[in-house]
């Protein structure tokens, strides 16, 4: 079988041969370097080795070109080779080309010139791009074929699944031609939202546990007993189902909907360690994911847990559609929703107009139009940054008197600097109104009403933590976030059911060997490094949980 295929552009020579020196040095038993000093002879070259059928693991792209930058070479090589991981040399002073690559061709990673020793700097990166393709799926397969109407709620929540779970699929209007034909052969009184899969199986307004099934999501767990169960796989869950495994616990993660919670649904984090130019929810989620699974961990998809019973030694999790499973402990992760739109006539378009966070499969629809987010932190503010690429106008509805108090300064001088964000402060919707979708909002501003023509509204208000199915089980505060540690204690007394000897740990519930971790602890720090470092912070109180036992 033919050698993968390394391609290097630089239109600097010397820069040009020293990038395939080291490539050969390194890989050059393994790959081989195809070497370009222009543009236009990359293209060609990479176009014959398309041809040829050769495949391509790795393009390494120089930003200052004179043909066409960096960022369009590898946004023309993207269509030939999608699977290939992208890389962009950059000088010291073009960083902000690495960000306009990042939001144009989802880069992989970007170096800085010069990179000597490459021992240390070149070669660790190389590594983890060629890991990783060797790790992608690059067979092409036929994609999930979903037929819907424009401004169906379910149609929204199917399509808001499969994004959310990574899955590819085609989205086809119920009046498209090709359309009409699925549904004539599906027989006409089917119920829409229709999901056809690759192999042809049709599936009616499929329930999340339906597509999860159909798409080959895992669901059944694989045992009946387990060390650890982490419910909810947000960023807590995530941090400590990648934890668990990789120190040895049987660990399985339980998620209602997809892994990544809120914070996959993020455009784009900036602030977390690690990503200086920021990475998107989704990709931050995947990552976690294929670390957690790469350690040996097992994640359920739509199972959503009802139950949580302490049975001697045993911490038993029950699900909503019936079975249970059991562990020596328990993490619960289950994060927040946010909280309704209390306003007349909101409710009635829910997934039809009304959003209920980011909705990112919702973006592009909004092209040209006016768009309402209402909200003032962190999520309200990289949906509306990410929102203005797309809308003629975002008008940021804020209740409070302005931003500072509840949002990261770099977003705020960010949405300051985009011209078509208008933020309305003092600022509260009132009302909706339209004919089978969203069509307008009342907002009030200062006590002053008007309306805005909008079909779209994305709400980012409040956090209400999943807690209710924890009944009187495990103790919560006033708001139904979940009682740890310290705050369990208060005035010497002892929390209600516990039967340890000992005090609770710091992120231990009043149920001794169940823990809590991210949004849904109280008085939690709500950002995802927080987050994540509570989920591994809760597996080291595990482990000295498990060796008091």
């Amino acid at each position: 079988m033919d050698k993968p295929v390394i391609v290097t552009v630089d239109d600097d020579p010397g820069v040009s041969r020293a990038v395939a020196r080291d490539l050969r040095r390194r890989y050059g038993q393994q790959y081989r370097i195809v070497r370009a000093e222009t543009a236009s002879q990359g293209i060609e070259a990479v176009k014959e080795m398309r041809l040829r059928g050769d495949d391509v693991a790795a393009i390494l792209a120089d930003y200052r070109m004179p043909q066409m930058n960096g960022v369009q070479f590898l946004e023309a090589a993207m269509d030939m080779y999608p699977y290939a991981r992208r890389v962009l040399l950059t000088a010291y002073a073009d960083t902000d080309a690495a960000i306009q690559a990042i939001n144009v061709v989802d880069l992989d990673h970007y170096l800085l010139k010069p990179w000597d020793p490459p021992e240390e700097k070149f070669y660790p990166v190389i590594d983890e791009q060629l890991d990783a393709w060797h790790r992608s799926d690059r067979q092409v397969r036929p994609e999930l074929v979903v037929v819907g109407d424009r401004w169906s709620a379910t149609s929204y929540q199917v399509r808001d699944f499969l994004a959310r779970n990574q899955v590819p699929y085609q989205w086809m209007l119920a009046d498209h031609p090709e359309a009409t034909q699925l549904i004539a052969a599906a027989g006409q009184s089917c119920r829409l939202p229709l999901v056809v899969t690759a192999d042809g199986t049709t599936l009616e307004s499929p329930d999340q546990a339906m597509l999860a099934e159909a798409v080959g999501l895992p669901t059944i767990p694989a045992t009946d007993f387990y060390d650890l169960i982490v419910a909810g796989g947000g960023p807590a869950g995530l941090g400590a189902a990648v934890y668990g495994a990789s120190e040895g616990l049987r660990t399985v993660l339980v998620e209602s909907l997809a892994t990544g919670g809120q914070a996959g649904q993020s455009s784009r984090i900036e602030n977390y360690l690690g990503f200086p130019d920021g990475v998107s929810g989704g990709q931050l989620a995947d990552r976690a994911r294929r670390q957690a699974t790469k350690f040996g961990a097992e994640l359920l998809t739509a199972r959503k847990v009802s139950l949580l019973a302490p049975r001697g030694q045993a911490r038993v999790v029950g699900f909503e559609d019936g079975g249970e499973i059991a562990a020596h402990a328990v993490i619960l992760a289950t994060g927040v929703s946010y909280r309704r739109l209390a306003a007349p006539g909101v409710d009635d378009f829910v997934g039809q107009g009304v959003y209920y966070g980011a909705a990112l499969t919702e973006a592009p629809s909004c092209a040209d139009s006016e768009v309402c987010v209402v909200g003032a932190a962190n999520s309200a503010g990289q949906a509306a940054v990410y929102l203005a690429g797309f809308a003629s106008r975002v008008h940021l509805l804020v209740r409070g008197d302005g931003l500072e108090a509840s949002m990261s300064h770099y977003l705020i001088e960010q949405i300051q600097a985009i011209p078509n964000i208008e933020v309305h402060v003092q600022t509260q919707v009132t009302a909706a109104h339209g004919d089978g979708h969203l069509e307008r909002l009342t907002v009030s501003t200062k006590g002053e009403e008007r309306d805005i023509d909008t079909d779209w509204m994305f709400v980012f208000i409040g956090a209400e933590p999943f807690t209710d199915w924890l009944d009187d089980i495990v103790e919560r505060d006033a708001k139904g976030f979940v009682l740890t540690g310290p705050d369990l204690v208060q005035g010497g007394k002892r929390p209600r059911n516990w039967t340890a000897r000992r005090e609770p740990y710091f992120l231990e519930t009043n149920v001794p060997g169940v823990f809590a971790a991210g949004d849904v602890r109280a008085d939690s720090i709500k950002r995802v490094a927080s987050a994540v470092g509570e989920g591994a912070m809760a597996v080291s109180l595990v482990h000295r949980y498990l060796e008091k036992q």
